[in-house]
């Protein structure tokens, strides 16, 4: 049985960051078209944002995730 309070890898993995850079790139293409008055261009901004987690978790799903099979941790 696995401790839900071990340490989650505080995100370095490719699978943490692939979900943030997508979540970004949503943000800011939603902020850019709020400037500009665009509405439809932000519904597309927020659809991104929802689809950064998903592909995050299909990314940990395909074993970059923290304790995944390919994941190789790097010393700091």
């Amino acid at each position: 049985m696995s401790n839900p309070l071990a340490d989650p890898g505080h995100g370095h993995s490719p699978a943490a960051w692939t979900t943030v850079l997508i979540m970004l790139v949503g943000l800011a293409i939603g902020t850019v078209a709020l400037f500009l008055g665009s509405w439809p261009v932000v519904a597309v901004g927020a659809v991104i944002v929802v689809l950064g987690p998903i592909a995050g978790w299909i990314v940990s799903k395909a074993g970059y995730g923290v304790n995944g099979p390919k994941y190789s941790s790097k010393a700091h």
